[in-house]
């Protein structure tokens, strides 16, 4: 299923996390905590590779992260010396959701044995697999990373760090990658920077690698810089190293700031945050219109509800509360089941009785929440709903790492804003525009290409769009 129906956001991706400590450490509860805070950017599966020099210990299951790893499971990756440690949050962009799949992978090479953890995808992964497949590799799963896995493996002439760059530089795509052998710790990010990896450091000088500053807030660690876009860094008993693999030419993904990344912290440079208080400002002075109250969809609207409040002069509220504990209950199997799960979510306050509605939410894709959440507050006795999106239409698919399906599934690319507007029967609607976008988050550029077609990292052969393309 491409969509959470009771969302119909574009789904999440995946979570890295790795742990370098000079001294033992247990690095198995730590990485737990890691994960945890990462898992909103993945729910499918969860797993961590634990080493203490000698030993290498690997767990991971179909699940949350809680339900992966209860106290037992712990248990068997606590080693007494612990150095080194990766784990990963599955949502599956390439690959079924099968436990075969789920990271991190691990394999035996001439360097020992190595654990990987990706988040992202490589747009050319099934054109280097099938020349891989020909000269005899053995593939145990269907997903992308283990090419990458696969390409550092054969390098036997060269050492861990030349080999790894050398898969850089064959593998095309967004990525960010956590790699670990007994002794080291390394991370790299694809030349564009559209995944994001973050550096931290404990003040017991363990260092740490995420794909989100809130998992290193969450082992105590505290924020050191990001991975540079075709940067390589690794981690030993000598600290710190780093080898620019290729040359960056950032375009992060404009996702993390719109919807993915957590509030509480910063990437790239930009505070997550104010960025999206940035976009509700900017939306409300391209597409202001008068109303009583402004509406956030949470939890993804609250930051551009609460910045277009601040600029227009009109009351913030929480019309809209969500059940905390809704979750991915069940996938529904019909139209009236799905709009049941919405109703499972998310209830009207008495907020937006009697008032004129500003409806403020990240994205639309599909229409249909939208739609549903609409209906609610007519319901609730909303006079007017006018729906603001602080980003701008999505028309095409990503090839990076987030799964918003067909081109054809996407409403944005088969309707005009106005038809959009009378399917979900909003009384107006807006998108904030690509340039306003742009400034309201900043930096030195941006991965807009579900906006507007233009991939910066490449794409992937006409048949090889599809997230089962390994299985075929």
């Amino acid at each position: 299923m491409l969509f959470d129906p009771a969302t119909d956001k574009p789904q999440d991706e995946c979570g890295v996390f790795g742990l370098y400590s000079p001294t033992p450490n247990d690095l198995a509860w730590l990485t737990y905590l890691g994960l945890f805070a990462l898992q909103h950017r993945g729910q499918e599966a969860a797993g961590m590779c634990v080493s203490d020099g000698e030993r290498f210990h690997v767990d991971k299951d179909l699940g949350l992260v809680t339900q992966v790893f209860d106290e037992r499971r712990l248990d068997g990756l606590r080693l007494p010396n612990a150095r080194v440690s990766i784990g990963h949050v599955r949502y599956s962009t390439t690959g079924s959701n099968l436990r075969f799949n789920a990271q991190p992978l691990t394999t035996r090479t001439n360097k020992g044995i190595l654990g990987l953890a990706h988040n992202g995808n490589f747009v050319n992964a099934r054109e280097v697999r099938g020349a891989m497949l020909m000269e005899g590799a053995l593939f145990q799963t269907t997903n992308d990373s283990e090419v990458m896995l696969n390409l550092i493996a054969r390098e036997s002439h060269m050492d861990l760090i030349e080999a790894t760059a050398s898969a850089m530089k064959k593998l095309k795509g967004g990525y960010a990658c956590v790699l670990m052998s007994r002794t080291a710790l390394i991370g790299f990010r694809d030349p564009h920077g559209v995944r994001p990896l973050v550096v931290g450091q404990r003040d017991d000088g363990a260092w740490v690698l995420a794909s989100e500053p809130c998992a290193l807030y969450a082992v105590g660690a505290r924020l050191i810089r990001d991975v540079q876009p075709g940067e390589l860094v690794w981690f030993d008993r000598g600290g710190l190293h780093s080898l620019m693999v290729e040359p960056k030419r950032p375009t992060p993904c404009s996702f993390e700031w719109i919807y993915f990344a957590r509030s509480d912290g910063e990437l790239d440079g930009v505070d997550i945050h104010e960025s999206r208080l940035r976009m509700g400002a900017q939306l409300a002075r391209e597409r202001p219109v008068d109303a009583d109250i402004v509406v956030p969809v949470p939890d993804s609207g609250i930051g551009a509800a609460i910045g277009y409040a601040r600029e227009s002069g009109i009351p913030f509220d929480y019309g809209l509360y969500k059940n905390p504990y809704a979750g991915r209950t069940f996938i529904a199997p019909t139209q009236e089941a799905r709009e049941l799960k919405v109703k499972m979510k998310l209830s009207p306050t008495s907020a937006v009785r009697g008032r004129r509605v500003i409806l403020v939410d990240d994205s639309i894709v599909r229409g249909t929440t939208s739609r549903q959440i609409v209906n609610l507050l007519r319901e609730a006795g909303a006079l007017e709903v006018h729906f603001r999106v602080s980003s701008p239409p999505i028309t095409h698919p990503c090839f990076y790492g987030i799964d918003t399906a067909a081109r054809k599934e996407l409403v944005a690319s088969t309707h005009s804003i106005e038809e959009i507007r009378q399917l979900i029967g909003a009384d107006t609607l807006a998108f904030i525009s690509e340039p306003g976008l742009r400034q309201a988050i900043g930096g030195s550029g941006l991965c807009g290409a579900c906006f507007t077609g233009d991939y910066p990292a490449g794409t992937p052969l006409l048949n090889d769009v599809d997230k089962l393309a390994l299985e075929v």
